[in-house]
């Protein structure tokens, strides 16, 4: 292997092998989330496919059972990059396909076909299963689209600037489908293109992470120097807790379905600093919780006292302009969808007492 060749190799594993150790960082790192199981799920099937192509490239001998394994892993991109992409942006509960079982039968099919029809001797027709695949991927990174791009060019239009989560699975959306379209035009170019996509997908996502985190951290100290202050005393937080409170439970602010941190902060005639480290510090919680809490609040009252609202009226009178965010938000906080606490509710409510 000559010099150049040995170059292509390096960087062209770089990114499988470095793959392989984010998704064990993904997997056992905390905090645990779905979103980030499905991101590194997505990462090592990814990873395992760039890996068949690198040692088939260099070494086309290779062992079959490594390349069926390779080309089993290109069965759960798509589906992986979907799932992951609706669980970012608070989708994931109320797709009509429940992934845990849209994964376990797509493993089952993976694993069946893997059995009955071997690679080794079915090459031929393993040659068709891929272009199957490559197909159905696109379809994924379709509706993986769907679901990313409207509130991409909802923040455009409005001039708003994507939250860290949104710019990481956006990130992630267009990395994965730049490595489909290189391994799709491979024919007219080189087999070996897709591995060196996923390195550069790859440490172009960690830069931008890494540039990102630096940012916020940056510019949470600028817009927070209070930090570095003494806390808050007890009694102030005390009124100061009290006169948010009958804000809420009067003019009933959560219902803003636009109410930012610095409104709640004008309305309470304090710095956006002081009401930002009252919630972080003595409340423990994030504004976005905060304000969710009281939403949530209102929405299991009117599930309870208005049993025929539709959904998505609960959603706007709770302060929600989107159904999907209200069901995410809900689920996160009550551990079940706004429907099944509503029948448990009612159903508890029917119960008569013994005597």
């Amino acid at each position: 292997m000559n010099i150049s060749s040995q170059l292509l190799f390096f960087f062209s594993a770089l990114g499988a092998f470095n793959g392989l150790l984010l998704t064990a960082y993904l997997l056992l790192s905390k905090p645990v989330s779905i979103e980030r199981r499905l991101l590194a799920l997505l990462i090592l099937v990814i990873s395992l496919r760039i890996s068949k192509s690198i040692w088939f490239y260099f070494d086309p001998d290779v062992g079959k059972q490594f390349l069926q394994l390779g080309l089993s892993a290109c069965f759960f991109i798509g589906p992986l990059l979907y799932f992951y992409i609706a669980s970012a942006q608070g989708q994931l509960a109320i797709l009509r396909v429940n992934w845990t079982w849209h994964l376990g039968l797509l493993t089952a099919i993976t694993v069946g076909v893997g059995i009955i029809f071997p690679y080794e001797s079915n090459q031929e027709l393993w040659g068709v299963f891929y272009r199957v695949i490559n197909w159905t991927w696109a379809l994924y990174i379709l509706g993986a689209a769907s679901l990313i791009m409207p509130k991409v060019l909802v923040n455009i239009r409005e001039r708003r600037s994507l939250s860290a989560t949104e710019k990481l699975s956006l990130s992630v959306f267009s990395g994965t489908t730049l490595i489909w379209l290189a391994y799709f035009t491979a024919s007219f170019t080189s087999y070996i293109v897709g591995a060196l996509s996923f390195t550069f997908v790859l440490y172009l996502s960690i830069l931008l992470w890494v540039i990102a985190k630096n940012n916020k951290a940056e510019n949470r100290e600028k817009a927070n120097p209070s930090y570095l202050a003494n806390k808050i005393d007890q009694a102030k937080a005390a009124e100061l807790q009290s006169k948010i409170k009958e804000l809420m439970e009067h003019e009933q602010l959560y219902k803003n379905a636009n109410l930012t941190l610095p409104q709640l902060a004008k309305r309470l005639h304090i710095s956006v600093p002081l009401l930002s480290q009252f919630l972080n510090d003595n409340l423990q919680k994030s504004f976005a919780t905060f304000i969710n809490e009281w939403r949530i609040f209102e929405a299991k009252k009117l599930l309870i006292e208005a049993p025929r609202m539709t959904m998505e009226v609960v959603a706007e009178e709770s302060g929600y302009n989107s159904q999907s965010t209200f069901y995410a938000a809900f689920k996160k906080i009550e551990k079940l969808t706004p429907a099944k606490y509503r029948q448990h509710e009612l159903n508890a409510a029917n119960v008569s007492p013994k005597l």
